[in-house]
């Protein structure tokens, strides 16, 4: 996918999946997130994905369209954490990001999810933070008609398939 199709399937997402990692030991868990130029906006709730990012600002996240197991659409986006606190500096900031997420239903879920951990009820402070892209890219799956095409036959596999497969067209003509 080109970096614009990348980008336009970015901006209609809803929720990704959020990669991060702490001392070698990978995190992912879904956000609700929104594009704005180079970012991606997030809200959670302190927890385990925040503490880790603060360690380690750099994350991937992933943004997917599934219409079926052939047509299908992927963005992966390599970048930094950068927490939006309350200081003066990040005031304009946040409220950027609330009007960005606010403007889809249920845009704190997953990240304001109450969770009992332990037996006991966590804090739930919540905070807006953003993700700056550094690298994008984008990958698309779909119906490959023309391999279907070449199977020679009704319900026959394609010389496509068996190429994935590894059979080549002497085996499949044994069969």
């Amino acid at each position: 996918m080109s970096r614009q199709a990348s980008i336009e399937l970015l901006a209609r997402s809803r929720v990704c999946r959020l990669a991060c990692a702490h001392e070698g030991q990978p995190y992912v868990t879904p956000m609700h997130c929104a594009y704005d130029v180079n970012h991606l906006y997030g809200f959670s709730t302190l927890g385990q994905k925040i503490t880790w990012m603060r360690e380690n600002p750099l994350v991937c996240v992933l943004a997917d369209e599934i219409a079926s197991p052939q047509d299908w659409a992927s963005v992966i986006v390599f970048g930094k954490y950068e927490e939006l606190t309350d200081a003066t500096e990040f005031i304009a900031h946040r409220q950027h990001a609330y009007n960005l997420l606010q403007t889809h239903p249920i845009w704190w879920e997953p990240g304001y999810v109450e969770t009992v951990l332990h037996g006991k009820a966590r804090l739930l402070e919540f905070m807006y933070f953003r993700i700056h892209i550094e690298q994008i890219s984008g990958h698309r799956g779909a119906p490959d008609t023309v391999g279907l095409a070449d199977s020679g036959a009704p319900g026959r596999t394609g010389r496509w398939f068996r190429r994935i497969l590894g059979r080549s067209e002497q085996q499949s003509s044994d069969r």
